[in-house]
């Protein structure tokens, strides 16, 4: 006869893995099952790095979270005794004293969070001569934040995870079907998994588990990322010199060389809507022609830097980028677990802590994340 478990977890990405490891430090009976492998190259939690910042503007929720999580993150590295977090520093860097700056020193008062505010132009220049502020007036710098170490921090999650009990298995998982209480899910092989509950965190993979559901409310999108090749001696744009960035107007997002792979810039607008199966996984000519033309006009040192690394991945958006933590609306034993939206990597502890939260002891739900609060059309508003 199949086990049966406390809790199945489908989907070993950093929502899937962080929701295992929460519900087996609470003493459960969990198994966790993937189709592609942990922190796999086609997930949203692949790739190499991350961004761990506490900046949300007016979204105190998210800012809490990051803070919860940095600290769990930190433990969990220490206990795996892998340094998976590299504090580099994030700055955020706009034209002016904005509502949304306004909004994040506001917020950072009210949550304890360190931040230096640069007002002053030729101060923030004199910090950063390697950067082009061209209108730039104003920045926002996190001294105690950074950079996780993705791919390697999933795969730690589930290592600690497996350590603490939960079974580990590599399989496709076919759509639930059914009314009331869900008793199994088989897999492709014909294995039967049987659970009190469920937990899909299939990432990207959610609306082809759940099309009638999650087809129209969840957007996946192709995003571009691009690493270009230092100068030769140069340390300007090495740890230490220059933090992780993010300027608000040209929504462009990058990271110091870190490992020396080089540095790393991306644009954080949402691309085309893709299948994470089938979308070609080689950056467009045009793409990489328009992040050169943003290199060059940000960084001018690196206006001939050559490309030396590229990821094509996509984000799995909900209508406005809030997170979908809820139960499935006619299986009352499955749970939906997921819309990362492109901030959600960091949020991984407090996410599993939440999703496990829901699961055993009934707390009050966060309505931001219901399943009625997602839309049908796409209106952005969680950066």
């Amino acid at each position: 006869m199949n086990k049966m478990y406390d809790v199945a977890v489908i989907g070993a990405g950093v929502f899937g893995a962080w929701t295992a490891l929460q519900a087996a430090r609470r003493g459960k009976s969990v198994v966790l099952l993937e189709a592609y492998g942990p922190g796999h190259s086609r997930s949203s939690s692949g790739d190499e790095s991350r961004i761990i910042r506490m900046g949300y503007g007016r979204d105190e929720i998210y800012t809490r979270w990051s803070q919860r999580s940095l600290v769990q993150w930190k433990e969990l590295f220490a206990t795996v005794k892998q340094e998976l977090f590299v504090k580099t520093g994030v700055i955020w860097l706009d034209w002016d004293y904005s509502e949304r700056t306004r909004q994040t020193v506001k917020t950072f008062k009210n949550c304890g969070v360190p931040c230096e505010v640069f007002d002053d132009k030729k101060v923030l220049q004199l910090r950063y001569p390697q950067i082009n502020l061209g209108a730039i007036g104003f920045a926002i710098y996190e001294p105690e934040s950074g950079v996780l170490l993705a791919r390697r921090a999933v795969r730690a999650t589930l290592a600690e995870a497996i350590r603490l009990g939960v079974s580990y298995e590599h399989a496709l998982v076919q759509r639930p079907e059914g009314i009331g209480t869900l008793a199994s899910i088989k897999t492709a092989s014909g294995s039967e998994i049987r659970a009190d509950n469920f937990v899909f965190a299939c990432g990207s993979w959610l609306p082809k588990m759940f099309p009638e559901i999650l087809g129209h409310r969840f957007f996946v999108t192709r995003q571009e990322v691009f690493y270009f090749g230092l100068p030769a001696g140069d340390s300007r744009f090495s740890v230490g010199n220059l933090p992780t960035f993010l300027f608000q107007r040209q929504e462009i997002y990058g990271m110091p060389s870190i490992e020396d792979r080089g540095l790393k810039i991306a644009i954080d607008k949402h691309g085309a809507n893709v299948d994470p199966d089938t979308q070609s996984r080689i950056v467009s000519e045009e793409s990489a022609e328009e992040i050169k033309k943003h290199l060059a006009g940000l960084f001018p040192a690196l206006k001939d830097a050559p490309i030396a690394e590229t990821r094509v991945c996509q984000y799995e958006n909900t209508s406005n980028g809030d997170f979908l933590i809820d139960r499935h609306p006619e299986m009352e034993n499955v749970w939906l677990a997921g819309g990362g939206s492109g901030h959600g990597f960091k949020h991984g502890p407090a996410f599993g802590e939440y999703v496990t939260g829901q699961l055993l002891d009934e707390i009050p739900a966060e309505p931001r994340f219901s399943l009625a609060s997602k839309a049908t059309e796409q209106h952005r508003a969680v950066y």
